[in-house]
């Protein structure tokens, strides 16, 4: 944020010290079911987009430094906070911190919008005297364009092109401009509550709604209270299966229906390395699962509207259907690189955009039509138009399915044929013959059934290593990969297969990282970079340590399979799909050792990045992730469920 216009008083007073941010996990989610932001223990939002998940952001901290965007707020001097938690089943932030003179709660939450985004932040007493400090500096176009702020009556506007933020601030606190920060010092007693409020709204308008920040927290409380009465679940896990549909509720976005992967972008798949990835878009990969987990949560009406948005998104021709969309369905996602932003622990290129959309993944037809198996098998009726776009991608598969493709982990190197593609092609037309079987609506129904044993042979004959006796990643290789997993998870094969079972076993022991499941070999899972307390910038690390810590040597380091360099993580909803196989192939118990293992791993407010790293012990990529929590509650449903013959 620019200095506030000249002749305020007190420009000049203080200096600001840009905080160390903490680790992927140190973060807590809030939103409005339209966007979300990030704030650490030390009370700063390092990330939110404005107006909505994909939508250049105001605050960057997150990838870069203060002055890319932040908004602390805490005791002066303090550190992170003693204690935080969510109050209740919502997405109402409390943070706690207990110092010399006495203790203080900050409430943060952003209200369910009507008309604008807003971001209220409440300052409690709760015993003696505490003395805050605010530091709020905006930077709109994830931190490359600084606005102009001035003063009018209790707020500070700030306006940068079509953009404009709003803060009112509370009466008889004492706010100044400092090194292009706008700070505010104040004390609280107990029982005293001072809230401050920022909102966002096109800069073209003069004005802003006024908002009473205790009658949006109650009506926000009441929101959250009301959804989570659908909750059906009944097993030892009711707090993390919870947690994770409150937060794919958070990262629905609520005009379309449509579910963000995560709200975040850029952040590292291993620190200091070059998988950094924009996840603010809808994958039509996540769709079958992210139904059935609505689904068995009790949440129809979020199910409903995420199929709604499937629909429109894929409307038109078949051959278009991309793997990924924008939160209204748009089909332009352009890839782009931050240069200006030195990335989440020096983890650079910081992406925005994401060139996957580009890519032929054929097994998102699969998704599709096992998304609208599940829903009629849920009630949600099949339209007659609904039917005509299913026979119409059916069309297009029939005579695609046995090209290569970039598959599942949209590999950016040659096309493959992909194992797992193979079998959601043959998910397509299993899950096509039954629709029309249960539906009686006209289809070449003898056509599907002839591609599906077409596309099972195929597979079982190319797929499948018989030296190893297991499936591989792709036909003509021996690479062991996760979502070979599928081959029992979809019903491809039934459990008691001799090679369904040698498979879940190479895969358990051949993708084996500390406990935790790999997504495919050749990808070097190396130890990450990076100080344990905190953000690596300015440690003087080299790029040949970079290179020893699995990150980009000098040009980059080798380049993978999968046309990248350098290594990542463990990928959390691995473990839980080679859980999900454990209890098919009747070892439950060894199911419920890996889910508890993964669970575990959380932070303290139960949300979950992208993946795991065991030799440090972190959490690695965007936070938190929808894929990762999707699988956390199907998981938890199926260990929920009787054994067969009991």
């Amino acid at each position: 944020m620019q200095p506030e216009a000249p002749g305020l008083p007190g420009q000049a007073e203080g200096r600001i010290i840009a905080p160390m941010s903490g680790r992927i996990e140190d973060y807590a989610l809030i939103g409005d079911l339209q966007t979300a932001a990030l704030i650490g223990r030390d009370g700063s939002v390092d990330w939110l987009c404005l107006p909505r998940f994909d939508s250049p952001s105001c605050f960057a901290a997150l990838l870069g430094e203060q002055r890319h965007g932040s908004w602390r707020l805490a005791p002066a001097g303090a550190g992170p906070c003693d204690a935080r938690r969510y109050r209740g089943d919502s997405l109402v932030l409390e943070s706690e911190w207990h110092t010399a003179t006495g203790s203080v709660r900050v409430t943060d939450f952003m209200p369910q919008r009507d008309k604008v985004p807003r971001l209220v932040r409440i300052v409690e007493g709760l015993t003696g005297s505490v003395e805050m400090r605010g530091e709020l500096r905006l930077s709109f176009n994830y931190g490359r364009i600084d606005p102009w702020v001035r003063r009018t009556g209790h707020h500070r506007v700030a306006v940068a092109g079509p953009d404009s933020a709003w803060l009112r601030v509370p009466p008889g606190v004492h706010t100044y401009g400092a090194d292009g920060t706008t700070v505010s010092d104040f004390t609280v007693t107990a029982g005293r509550r001072v809230a401050f409020l920022l909102t966002w709204q096109p800069s073209h308008l003069q004005s802003t709604p006024n908002t009473d920040p205790d009658q949006a927290l109650a009506a926000t409380l009441g929101r959250w209270q009301d959804w989570a009465g659908s909750f059906r679940y009944r097993g030892e896990w009711r707090d993390p299966v919870l947690r994770s549909l409150i937060t794919l509720k958070a990262l629905a976005y609520a005009p379309t229906g449509g579910i963000v992967a995560a709200p975040t972008a850029a952040l590292p798949e291993l620190i200091g390395g070059t998988r950094n990835w924009d996840y603010r878009f809808c994958w039509l990969r996540d769709s079958s699962m992210t139904l059935s987990a609505l689904l068995r949560g009790g949440f129809r009406e979020e199910a409903a509207a995420w199929r709604q948005w499937l629909l429109r998104a894929i409307a038109g021709d078949p051959r278009d259907l991309q793997t990924m969309y924008g939160v209204a369905g748009e089909r332009v996602v352009t890839e782009t690189e931050a240069g200006w932003l030195p990335g989440y622990e020096e983890s650079r290129p910081v992406r925005f955009g994401n060139a996957a959309v580009a890519q032929l993944q054929l097994d998102v037809y699969g998704e599709v039509v096992d998304t609208l198996h599940l829903a009629l098998l849920a009630g949600i009726p099949m339209e007659r138009h609904v039917w005509g776009l299913l026979r119409a991608l059916m069309g297009y598969l029939e005579h695609h399915w046995q090209e290569p493709d970039e598959g599942l982990w949209e590999f950016r190197s040659a096309r493959r044929h992909f194992v797992h593609s193979k079998v959601m092609a043959w998910v397509a037309a299993d899950r096509a013959v039954k629709l029309a079987e249960a539906t009686g609506l006209p289809a070449p129904v003898e056509r599907w059934r002839a591609m599906r044993d077409a596309v099972h042979a195929d597979v079982c004959a190319n797929g499948y290593d018989r030296r190893r006796g297991t499936f591989v990643q792709h036909y003509g290789g021996t690479e062991l990969d996760a979502a070979t997993l599928f081959v029992v998870k979809s019903g491809f094969l039934p459990p008691d297969d001799p090679r369904v079972v040698r498979t879940v076993d190479a895969v358990r022991a051949g993708l084996d990282h500390g406990g935790f499941v790999r997504r495919y070999n050749g990808v070097r899972q190396g130890r990450s970079g990076g100080r344990a307390g905190g953000r690596a910038r300015g440690d003087g690390r080299t790029e040949a340590v970079r290179a020893a810590a699995g990150g980009p040597g000098p040009a980059g380091g080798p380049v993978r399979a999968d046309g990248l360099p350098g290594g990542e993580g463990a990928f959390l909803a691995c473990s839980f799909w080679l859980a999900d196989a454990l209890v098919a192939t009747g070892r439950r118990d060894e199911a419920k050792e890996l889910f508890t293992r993964v669970v575990a791993i959380a932070n303290d407010l139960g949300l979950l990045a992208e993946e795991w790293d065991p030799l440090e012990s972190r959490q690695l990529g965007n936070m938190p992730q929808a894929f990762t929590h999707v699988a956390l509650v199907n998981t938890a449903f199926t260990l929920a469920e009787p054994p067969p013959g009991s």
